[in-house]
């Protein structure tokens, strides 16, 4: 059994440069040169595009590509209330490294819209999972790396559970994301339960009004309570916060937490899905989980999920104040584990 590897970073961990990228990535690198010099908070959010479209199962995503169209594929999943842009600085160290990388934007964000307007806004587990491989389809992508936090966390996570055949290999931030209503039924104790506050003012009318009323002010909290010692720009929060302007954004964030306390229920087409993620099935890809050590989000302890991974595996605890939005936050660190996965399979 691998040892748990922890990670220096200076939370933002960019490397500029061929030269830094090399000493970073290349082959005599050990696991703590994933740190970098330190340096200030960026004063604005990294841009990267244009952002393309595709027809998709149910929607038409948007999605940025980096990277040689023939090179292996890379998909990147954000979560909760950010975007693309958590992986704006990871994207291009990878594409750099050849990968083909493909970053879309879920359901309710930027420009992915649902093609009818008869489709059901529905963001169970199963549903925003069935986005990512209907993507591959659509772009012809046979097999990808997948990878994420929060939302796109769990979206890797079942993806590489239900189709290990298309993944590669998963990177995964805390781990084993996987529920369903049932297990969600159990209380927990009151501390745990205080931490899903939000989930239980979602689950009232207030709560939806609220959030369609104070949707940025609501977000830029969730920002700095998930990450108390990320000091974003207001630009940098700006540039995501333009994403939740989509037209669905409320009722699929609204419907996700629902769905998750079976105050709403499913589409019947992932019926079956959903009974099969309930029974906690086993990753069986190569797979690196990875933790912030300042993570204010809820999130298990690795040692709770070690079991849910039998193939190739290895947790990484990224140090330096680090919060829920890795990616983001500690780039570097975060663009390496998709490197290193990459590896774990022979």
């Amino acid at each position: 059994m691998s040892k748990p590897i922890t990670l220096q970073s200076d939370r933002r961990g960019f490397v500029h440069g061929a030269a830094a990228m090399a000493a970073m990535f290349g082959g005599g690198a050990t696991a703590a040169a994933a740190s970098a010099a330190p340096r200030k908070p960026l004063a604005a959010a990294p841009s990267f595009g244009p952002v393309k479209q595709i027809n998709a199962g149910v929607l038409s995503i948007g999605y940025v590509e980096m990277g040689p169209a023939n090179g292996p594929a890379v998909l990147l999943f954000h979560g909760w209330p950010y975007d693309i842009h958590a992986f704006a600085e990871v994207a291009p160290l990878l594409a750099a490294r050849g990968y083909r990388v493909i970053v879309p934007y879920l359901r309710g964000y930027g420009s992915t819209v649902f093609l009818s307007a008869e489709t059901p806004r529905n963001a169970q587990q199963a549903a925003v999972a069935a986005d990512g491989l209907a993507l591959m389809d659509a772009l012809g992508i046979q097999k990808a790396i997948v990878a994420g936090f929060d939302w796109g966390g769990r979206t890797a996570d079942i993806m590489a559970l239900l189709w290990p055949e298309r993944c590669t290999a998963l990177v995964s931030v805390s781990g084993y994301l996987v529920g369903g209503q049932l297990a969600n039924k159990a209380p927990l104790p009151p501390s745990a339960e205080y931490q899903w506050w939000y989930q239980f003012y979602f689950a009232t009318d207030r709560g939806k009004q609220g959030y369609a009323k104070y949707t940025n002010e609501f977000n830029k909290l969730i920002w700095q309570l998930a990450s108390p010692k990320w000091n974003f720009s207001d630009t940098t929060f700006e540039r995501t916060a333009e994403s939740f302007a989509n037209p669905d954004h409320v009722d699929i964030v609204i419907n996700n937490y629902r769905w998750r306390m079976d105050l709403v229920q499913g589409e019947p087409k992932y019926d079956a899905i959903e009974a099969k993620l309930a029974t906690g099935p086993v990753v069986t890809v190569p797979t690196i989980t990875m933790e912030g050590d300042a993570n204010g989000a809820p999130h298990p302890a690795p040692a709770q999920y070690r079991s849910k991974f039998s193939g190739p595996y290895e947790f990484r605890l990224i140090t330096g104040g680090i919060g829920h939005n890795l990616p983001q936050e500690a780039p570097a660190a975060f663009a390496k584990a998709v490197l290193d996965v990459a590896k774990m399979g022979g």
